[in-house]
């Protein structure tokens, strides 16, 4: 049996759900300006995901790498939900 496909799927789904309260947080501390961390970290996990023989860790390197730049846009998407009210902004944080 083959459970290289079960697992991926697996953290596939964790970093995924991981993600949204991490874009949440860091859209209330540090507004979606934060956006360039994002984009760098995900542009070495997918280059990194390359470098890697082991395909495993490669494809999850590769998942979390795209998750990264996705999390981009749903930066700019959760500063819409605060300022349509869904989502608590940050009283203490000055926007710039």
């Amino acid at each position: 049996m083959n459970f290289i496909g079960l697992i991926v799927g697996i953290i596939t789904f964790v970093i995924i759900g991981v993600f949204h309260p991490i874009v949440v947080k860091c859209e209330y501390y540090f507004s979606d300006r934060v956006w360039p961390v994002f984009l760098v970290l995900g542009l070495l996990s997918i280059i990194g995901s390359l470098f890697i023989s082991d395909i495993t860790l490669c494809v999850v390197l590769g998942v979390l790498g795209y998750t990264l730049l996705w999390s981009i846009r749903e930066l700019k998407e959760q500063k819409e939900r605060v300022a349509k009210g869904w989502f608590p902004s940050n009283p203490k944080r000055r926007n710039k």
